[in-house]
């Protein structure tokens, strides 16, 4: 009998009506559902749900009886408010002040003279979370405060021209603004939008709207930029919507309504009315940082951007941009002072940080083009006794004859490797540079050291407190980029020369340009990142301290776990490198001309020193535990790229390289298989064919091919070929 009630039922279902297209789609979003979760529920494509829910087609039995029951259930969650389509609001709590302004161009450091007061209490916006998907406490932002909703909505628009914000942990907010400039007050004044200060003498973070396409065309925008206003970065100073936010009083920095755009006002009683956009079909979010996070759902891209807002920094640009502002969040230059006469406490340098001033670097140090260098002759080729070259590794030999009767060539990649290096990194604070003649080397004064360090044998060097006789030939100098032994004096960050007294060899600079003014300014910035990307890894399933085997299995498609959080971690490593790259930035644009300055040098930021020190150090963390690897295994590497290093082997695992005992440790001071930054993972591997194949495709004027820049897929492209 209940067979026959059960198809009874179904047989109901079947004939039941369904909710309009748009009913569906919104009961989908008020439950942070994505098409993808819908899809895979009912058996169906991606592109099956979304057709259902345009009313371009119907769905059919078996999954239309599935969809219809999802629909009801949904309709009792989030029923719609009489006259509208939009699921009944809750009532937000009342909202603490919270400080607003303006924020300064990237190029120009802000130096306010007085400490700004809070801004008045924002009205509260009508929310709604739902409840089915509960999301990670790093998801959510906290659920009262001035930042209630988090520190950035993401803004869709239906047919109906209603627009709806995406927050972090599944919130969901009616935006009721009609333009631009509305947008804008609305979010300063009712959406609670925004982020604590990381430091006690900083800033809060400004609020982030990301703009859809739908969203875009709402407010008057373009859905894609065209060619010239690609090229140019922003749209046209007579715009329509550029006009309405003039009308409205409304600033854009140098920038101007561009992928990033920041609008604000000017302080008025110090305080701060600032808001950015982010608008990912202008090409904002950057693939080689971003991967995919473009072409995500509202919902899902809302969750991506809030992990990486909440674990990392509200984004302000490309990760290399908010990695840079992540050191001044951090580090802030400037603190409250005493209060003067009138009782009012004006900003002070900040001992410990970079200052408000930007600073000329020493000659050495300064990439071509550069002001000091305006004196040079003309197509003048500065060689390395005249300019610091402190950059990472590139470095490949031929195959040995043992080596060829292996089978497999594996690669091994550190984790963040510049990330690690900054850790603990003593570099230049505020002041200049201070010249040099005949100095005694000190491993504890960051700076450039002109020194010869050709003498340096590698084949007999002190592995910890012992000579050990190596076969130098197979590794790389570690004082050159291309692991090329040096010819004689040569320019080198403090790191580089302290390894060839590690090393145990005698060193006497020629000259130097030092910096007694010092500190590891990058300490705070390494911790956060550190803990974003660990943090990051455990929700796909790679935790820390796992035994070498199991962390092999779990970094085995660790990103198919969650497509979203694999993009978050892809974010934090681009922040890393970009921003340790953004210190040394170089002119780019049309009418520059060397000799003349660019607008990165009027950062304080601008500090090609610091960024040596810390590639520099990169560069020998890697060598040493080469360097510990050889000495204990007689293993060499074949070839070294940045922060990857390829051995032959018996076996394809990583295993098969470096030597763990049954208590699972390895040679101490070389490499260590897991998930923390300085620690390695699988690269990739390959067979011994391949690469003797690669060798000789690529072979040519001396030249022996880089294995670890293909180890990973194993893919040569017709770039690198030559065709």
């Amino acid at each position: 009998m209940s067979e026959l009630f059960d198809a009874v039922d179904a047989l109901v279902a079947s004939r039941s009506s369904l909710p309009p297209p748009a009913e569906r789609r919104r009961l989908r979003q008020a439950h942070a559902l994505t098409l993808d979760e819908v899809a895979a529920a009912l058996g169906v494509r991606r592109a099956t749900v979304g057709d259902w829910e345009l009313g371009k087609t119907e769905p059919r039995p078996p999954q239309r009886d599935a969809y219809a029951r999802l629909l009801e259930q949904l309709t009792q969650l989030y029923p719609a408010v009489e006259g509208t389509d939009a699921p009944t609001p809750l009532t937000a709590p009342k909202a603490s002040p919270a400080p607003t302004g303006p924020e300064p161009d990237a190029a120009a450091p802000a130096t306010p003279d007085t400490i700004a007061p809070a801004a008045p209490t924002p009205r509260p916006a009508a929310s709604r979370r739902p409840g089915g998907r509960k999301a990670a406490p790093a998801d959510r932002a906290e659920v009262s405060g001035a930042y209630a909703h988090g520190p950035l909505l993401v803004l869709d628009a239906d047919a109906e021209r209603n627009v709806t914000g995406y927050g972090v942990g599944g919130l969901i907010l009616d935006v009721p603004a009609k333009s631009l400039p509305a947008l804008v007050e609305w979010t300063l004044t009712e959406a609670r939008l925004g982020a604590e200060r990381l430091h006690g003498s900083g800033k809060d973070a400004d609020p982030l709207l990301v703009l859809t396409e739908a969203a875009c065309e709402r407010y008057g925008l373009p859905a894609a930029l065209s060619h010239e206003e690609r090229l140019a970065g922003r749209l046209p100073e007579g715009h329509k919507v550029v006009k309405q936010l003039q009308r409205a009083e409304w600033k854009l920095t140098k920038r101007g309504l561009g992928p990033w755009a920041r609008i604000y006002r000017p302080a008025q009683g110090g305080r701060r009315s600032c808001v950015q956009l982010c608008i990912p079909s202008w090409r904002a979010l950057d693939g080689r940082a971003w991967g995919h996070a473009a072409q995500l759902e509202p919902a899902e891209l809302a969750r991506v951007l809030g992990l990486y807002a909440t674990r990392v920094l509200t984004p302000v640009g490309s990760t290399a941009v908010t990695g840079l502002q992540l050191m001044t969040a951090l580090n802030p230059p400037t603190r409250a002072g005493q209060p003067d006469e009138e009782g009012r406490r004006h900003r002070e340098h900040r001992p410990g940080s970079l200052g408000t001033q930007p600073m000329d670097p020493a000659p050495c140090e300064a990439p071509d083009g550069h002001p000091v260098l305006a004196d040079l002759p003309r197509f003048h080729v500065r060689g390395p006794d005249e300019r610091l070259f402190e950059e990472a590794y590139d470095w490949a030999r031929d195959l040995t004859d043992e080596e060829c009767g292996k089978r497999h060539l594996v690669g091994i990649d550190v984790n963040l490797a510049f990330g690690a290096a900054a850790n603990g990194a003593v570099v230049g604070l505020a002041s200049p540079p201070e010249h040099v003649t005949g100095p005694d080397f000190d491993a504890a004064l960051p700076g450039s050291w002109l020194v010869d360090l050709s003498h340096v044998d590698l084949n007999r060097v002190k592995v910890g407190k012992q000579w050990r006789d190596l076969d130098g030939a197979l590794l790389p100098s570690p004082f050159t980029p291309s692991g090329r032994r040096p010819e004689g004096p040569a320019w080198y960050a403090t790191p580089t020369v302290a390894y060839a007294v590690e090393l145990g060899y005698d060193v006497a600079p020629v000259e130097a340009w030092v910096r007694p003014e010092s500190g590891r300014f990058l300490d705070g910035w390494y911790k956060r990142l550190r803990d974003a990307y660990v943090a990051t890894m455990a929700d796909l399933g790679v935790s820390e301290k796992l035994p070498p085997d199991e962390f092999l299995t779990a970094m085995d498609g660790y990103k198919s776990r969650d497509p979203e959080a694999g993009i978050v971690v892809d974010a934090v490593k681009m922040t890393v490198k970009g921003g340790i790259g953004k210190l040394q930035e170089k002119a780019r644009g049309g009418g520059w001309k060397p000799g003349q300055p660019w607008p990165a040098l009027a950062r304080p930021t601008w500090r090609p020193d610091i960024r040596a020190t810390v590639i520099s150090r990169a560069r020998i963390n890697m060598h040493r535990k080469m360097l510990h690897l050889a000495a204990a295994t007689g293993r060499y590497p074949v070839a070294v790229l940045s922060d990857c290093a390829v051995y032959a082997a018996d076996g394809p695992s990583p295993l098969d390289v470096l030597p763990y005992d049954s208590g699972g440790k390895t040679v101490p001071g070389s490499f260590r298989l897991g998930v923390s930054p300085g620690m390695v993972k699988h690269e990739g591997t390959q067979s011994v064919l391949w690469g003797a194949h690669v060798l000789e495709e690529l072979a040519g004027d001396g030249h022996v091919a880089n294995l670890a820049r293909y180890i990973k897929t194993g893919e040569v492209t017709a770039k690198d070929s030559g065709e």
